[in-house]
């Protein structure tokens, strides 16, 4: 299970030759070395950020790939790969195209903890604590508030679709992409308002300049991977996302320390 990328699409904009050459290229040499030990399965973390922006949606894995990013390209270009491996050596491979991950274990193991952090749910959280201003990075998309919409899935439900993903692959299940998504999408203020009821106080946010490389709107179709892996999302619900989010950020694990509440 091939995991490991750099993921923040500004930084791509801005340095896309560190995205070429982190992803792809180090993800041909890992390949590289698949090949020559045997071609084991390989379960890849691709992205819907490969479609680019949706001529439809819900997306499905048969929408057009045209990436606006160097992060996109960079999960396309190894996509790409992985099924031209399948037809040189008989590599066996399927890259998950994940929505928006979402959530942390419900049992406070592990989560989201990053540095920088530019993922929207852990910053709303932590603007909850801290009384700090949300941006909101563009506010007149052609969205119904503005906003940019995404499919937000839960990490556990991402792991769960890796397992059974590997499951079919040494089962000698065909070689394909398959959406990660709940098939419904959230704003950015939607998201706010959510947290809000979870964390019971008020958030402040402002409206920041759009972002590059970010399209309106991202909500995808996953009955390819219900009817192919049997898989079915158990945390769809946004706020049960943000409440183990919530707890996650609230444990010793997180931060060293309980924060404290007023």
């Amino acid at each position: 299970m091939h995991f490991a990328a750099y993921a923040y699409v500004g930084e791509s904009v801005e340095h896309p030759l560190l995205y070429y050459r982190n992803n792809f290229a180090g993800t041909a040499a890992l390949l590289r070395a698949v090949v020559d030990y045997g071609c084991i399965p390989v379960v890849f973390s691709s992205s819907c950020a490969t479609y680019g922006v949706p001529e439809c949606v819900p997306i499905t894995e048969d929408h057009p790939q045209r990436p606006i990013n160097p992060y996109g390209q960079s999960k396309l270009f190894v996509e790409r790969m992985l099924a031209d491996l399948n037809v040189a050596y008989g590599l066996s491979w399927i890259a998950l195209r994940y929505f928006n991950a979402a959530g942390a274990d419900p049992d406070g193991q592990i989560g989201e903890a990053h540095d920088p952090e530019t993922h929207l749910i852990p910053l709303v959280l932590a603007s909850a604590r801290t009384g700090a201003t949300v941006r909101i990075f563009g506010g007149d998309y052609e969205t119904p508030d503005g906003t940019c919409i995404r499919d937000y899935i839960h990490v556990g439900d991402i792991a769960e679709a890796h397992v059974r993903a590997l499951a079919h692959l040494r089962g000698g299940g065909e070689s394909c992409a398959l959406n990660l998504a709940n098939e419904r999408g959230y704003s950015v203020k939607e998201v706010i308002a959510a947290a809000e009821t979870v964390g019971g106080r008020s958030i402040r946010s402002e409206i920041a300049p759009r972002r590059a490389g970010d399209p309106p709107i991202l909500i995808g179709d996953a009955s390819r991977a219900r009817a192919l892996l049997g898989w079915v999302p158990a945390r769809s619900n946004l706020e049960v996302q943000i409440q183990d989010a919530w707890n996650w950020k609230l444990s010793e694990r997180c931060f060293g320390t309980l924060w404290a509440w007023a």
